[in-house]
C-alpha cells in the first residue's frame, strides 16, 4: 500500500524550480497529488507538497533528493492519512458543516473543523467571560486572553505574528478562536484560511 507523505519546502521564486524538485520525487517512484502555494515574497516560495509514495522506506531519500536541488530546503516532512483531504475543500467543508448545524453547535463545530485544517495540538474559543470551548491542552487561559486583547493590530498575515498561533476574531459576537501548533510553523495561507472561516462563523452565529 502507499504512504502518503506532506512535503514542506522553500524554493527559489524562479521559473523551473518547481519541476526540479517534482523530477527529484519522480525519481524515487512518488507521485505528486496536490501542491499548495503557503507563502510568497522576498523572492522565496513556501510550498507544501503531497507525495504518494511506494514504500515509507523511501521517505529519507525523497528528503535528501529534493533537499539536493539548489536553493532548496525542506522545512517538514510527514506521514498522513491516505485519505487526507485537499484543506480548501476540508475548510468549505467546515464552512458547510457549520451552516448546516443548529446555531448552538456552530462554535464547537468550528473548533473541532479548525483541529484538522490546521492539525493543531489545541484550540479554544474565547468569550468576554472566559474559555466556551477548548479542545486539546491549551496554554494559560491569562496569558491567552492578554495576547489576543493586545493582536486587535495584527491581521492574518502580519509577519509579527507568532508561527506557532494562529486566530480569528468573531468581532459580532465578541469572541475569539485560536488554535495552536507546536513543530511547523503556521504560514500565511493557513492564516488568511483560519481568519476566512472566522469570518463565515461571525456572520453564522
Amino acid at each position: 500500500m502507499n504512504t502518503v507523505v506532506v512535503v514542506r519546502v522553500w524554493m527559489p521564486d524562479r521559473p523551473g524550480a518547481l519541476g526540479q524538485v517534482a523530477s527529484r520525487i519522480g525519481a524515487v517512484r512518488g507521485d505528486v497529488l496536490a501542491i499548495e502555494i503557503l507563502e510568497q515574497g522576498a523572492g522565496r516560495v513556501i510550498d507544501e507538497l503531497t507525495v504518494a509514495l511506494p514504500d515509507e522506506g523511501l521517505v529519507p531519500l525523497l528528503t535528501a533528493e529534493i533537499g539536493a536541488v539548489d536553493g532548496v530546503s525542506v522545512e517538514n516532512i510527514r506521514t498522513v492519512d491516505i485519505d487526507r483531504a485537499d484543506a480548501n475543500l476540508a475548510a468549505l467543508a467546515v464552512g458547510a458543516a457549520m451552516a448546516e448545524s443548529p446555531k448552538k453547535d456552530r462554535l464547537d463545530v468550528l473548533c473541532e473543523g479548525l483541529m484538522r485544517i490546521v492539525e493543531a495540538d489545541w484550540v479554544a474559543a474565547l468569550g468576554p467571560d472566559g474559555p466556551v470551548v477548548q479542545l486539546g491542552e491549551t496554554p494559560d487561559l491569562a496569558w491567552l486572553r492578554a495576547f489576543l486583547a493586545g493582536s486587535q493590530h495584527l491581521d492574518e498575515v502580519d509577519d509579527a505574528a507568532p508561527s506557532d498561533l494562529v486566530w480569528a476574531h468573531l468581532l459580532g459576537t465578541g469572541l475569539n478562536v485560536v488554535a495552536g501548533r507546536n513543530g511547523r510553523p503556521i504560514h500565511e495561507r493557513e492564516r488568511i484560511r483560519v481568519n476566512l472561516l472566522g469570518r463565515l462563523a461571525d456572520a453564522l452565529i
